[in-house]
């Protein structure tokens, strides 16, 4: 990779928790609480990302660029999941219905947040600006289409979209065949 990566020794000086083998993080990219988060193997953040709070990301992930992971209440993508430009991931957001304060400038007893974990199973894939608020649990093989709204969970191996996404069709399973036939795959 060139030289809009971090190299080893830079990603060392940011602090992670851990992170693995074949790791390339953007110069551009942004990690709040660096402490608390945990990067496997084959994994790329692109430009421009910010990553904040308890975030697990397994192995074999790509996050592009401009995708915002807000982890305060945890998130977790498991292998050969990913999430394409401008996707927006909320594992806590503010109670909107007037009966509370809203803001992070705001005494804690005023507000009220709607927070859970976001856990992103193996093979599945989030479309470009898509938004995930909290307490989500998107099941392995799942696809979301570009500009979705999840806030609801999402059962495997089928294509979602729209706002709030909805199931579209079943989604094929061949891609498993690619990693049964090839332990060591990895596309860049």
């Amino acid at each position: 990779m060139n030289n809009s990566f971090l190299s080893i020794d830079e990603i060392k000086k940011i602090g992670l928790k851990s992170f693995g083998k074949n790791v390339f993080v953007s110069r551009y990219a942004n990690f709040y609480s660096p402490e608390t988060i945990e990067i496997g193997n084959n994994v790329r953040i692109d430009d421009f990302c910010i990553l904040s709070g308890e975030i697990k990301l397994s192995n074999y992930i790509h996050i592009s660029a401009y995708c915002s992971l807000y982890g305060r209440f945890g998130i977790e993508m498991e292998d050969y999941s990913g999430l394409s430009p401008r996707c927006t991931l909320f594992s806590a957001t503010d109670d909107f219905n007037g009966d509370f304060l809203i803001g992070p400038m705001v005494d804690s007893n005023l507000i009220n947040l709607i927070s859970g974990k976001i856990i992103i199973k193996k093979f599945s894939q989030i479309g470009a600006g898509t938004i995930i608020m909290p307490n989500v649990t998107i099941d392995e093989g799942v696809a979301v289409g570009a500009l979705s709204l999840v806030n609801k969970n999402l059962k495997s191996w089928t294509i979602y979209a729209g706002i709030p996404a909805r199931a579209l069709k079943k989604r094929s399973k061949n891609l498993l065949n690619l990693i049964n036939n090839d332990t060591t795959y990895c596309r860049r």
